[in-house]
């Protein structure tokens, strides 16, 4: 793992040439450098520039923080940080019939080269709602194609009650952590869900014709059976460096658990795991049909979190500290994957999260934010919470969904 720093080490005071270091340190790094909004959310149009640096958007509630960084969490696979719809996207209000789709673009800068990326609702052949993906003003297969060139993780105040609700958003989570590592992850949980949504309608509807059944099932083993290894390599990986981070820090240390009769079995048997799921697909066909539902497989794995040095459960710890818990995940996955990539660290979107940490833990973040060298969009309510950053970040202020900078 990349050497990492100790927590709340100093970093140096903000000068002069502060920002310009950072400027030119950014030039390397994975970087959103100009973003362009266009009838998404609460903005009509939008133009964004930045160094390359970490960003801070500091504002009132519900001046358009979060939106900005929802259009940025769409330059990844799947439905972003909110998990919305395409069509919600669209900017409430009146439109004219032209506004009707929304579209976001932006420049990436990566390893010293520069991506255009843009993305938005386009209208089927039938006027159903796709999403369209561009790069580098080619159209690209699908949304999954951004995961190879773009690495993104996000924290949320929504997430804040992760370790304590359903599984489908613990799955999620380790979702985006697994894509990090192995971009076609994405692309075989679709093959996954597309077979398992085809066998469901073929169990309820007919014909029930077992050569057919036979067929999807094998798919659904096979892309099942890689996405639980996916996962169980990520989990693994992610422990050793969380491990490693110790408890000396300011974030407390977390460990990893999958729990899932997929994951189960995959630890069990191995390479005969496929065998054994298909198996049990076949002679689950009858209960699958009654429940109108697989009732077994990948898309029902669970992912534990425990507390490491109060040997608890994370869902019975406090809320800051289940807090703590996530952003000690967050940082150990980007060290990974930034030493995974020859020290290029992912996107960071980080909305409000300086609410809830203390002075330490808040200045311990900021500081291993830039010891990473990620850019790290942030958002605020209070700018004087970032101090720390003047110098060293693009501070933004936000109001009645506009931007602009705010001086050095």
């Amino acid at each position: 793992m990349a050497s990492q720093p100790s927590f709340g080490a100093s970093h140096g005071a903000p000068g002069d040439d502060g920002l310009a270091r950072h400027r030119e340190a950014a030039r390397n790094r994975l970087a959103v450098t100009r973003l362009t909004l266009r009838n998404f959310r609460s903005y009509a149009e939008l133009e964004l520039a930045t160094s390359g640096a970490p960003v801070v958007l500091a504002g009132p509630n519900g001046a358009g923080k979060t939106n900005v960084l929802d259009a940025i969490s769409l330059l990844s696979p799947g439905r972003g940080l909110r998990g919305a719809k395409l069509g919600e996207h669209v900017r409430r209000g009146p439109s004219a019939p032209s506004d009707a789709l929304w579209a976001v673009a932006a420049n990436v800068a990566r390893e010293g080269q520069s991506y255009d990326i843009g993305t938005g609702l386009t209208l089927g052949p039938n006027g159903g709602e796709r999403r369209a993906v561009r790069l580098n003003g080619a159209p690209a297969q699908n949304s999954a194609d951004l995961g190879e060139l773009i690495q993104m993780l996000w924290l949320t105040p929504a997430m804040d009650r992760l370790f304590i609700e359903g599984a489908s958003g613990r799955r999620k989570f380790l979702d985006r952590l697994v894509l990090g590592f192995e971009p076609g992850h994405a692309r075989t949980a679709t093959r996954y869900e597309t077979a398992m949504r085809e066998r469901a309608r073929l169990l309820k509807f007919g014909p029930r014709d077992p050569a057919w059944l036979d067929g999807l099932e094998a798919e659904m083993v096979e892309a099942g059976a890689a996405m639980a290894t996916s996962r169980a390599r990520t989990v693994e990986r992610l422990n050793r460096a969380l491990a490693a981070r110790g408890e000396a820090g300011a974030f407390p240390a977390a460990q990893l658990a999958l729990a899932g009769e997929t994951d189960a079995l995959l630890t069990e048997l191995g390479d005969a795991t496929g065998d054994a799921l298909r198996e049990k697909l076949a002679r689950s066909r009858v209960r699958d049909a009654e429940a109108g539902r697989t009732t077994f497989g990948p898309h029902l794995t669970d992912l534990a979190v425990r507390h490491t040095q109060k040997r608890a459960d994370a869902r019975e710890c406090s809320t800051g500290e289940q807090k703590a818990l996530l952003i000690s995940i967050i940082l150990a996955d980007a060290w990974e994957l930034s030493a995974a990539r020859s020290g290029h660290a992912p996107l960071l979107l980080l909305d409000e999260i300086a609410a809830h940490l203390d002075v330490v833990r808040r200045a311990a973040l900021f500081d291993e934010i830039l010891a990473l060298g990620a850019q790290a969009w942030m958002t605020g309510t209070d700018i004087e919470m970032f101090a720390p950053l003047k110098g060293r970040a693009d501070l933004f202020a936000v109001a009645d969904h506009t931007i602009r900078p705010m001086a050095e």
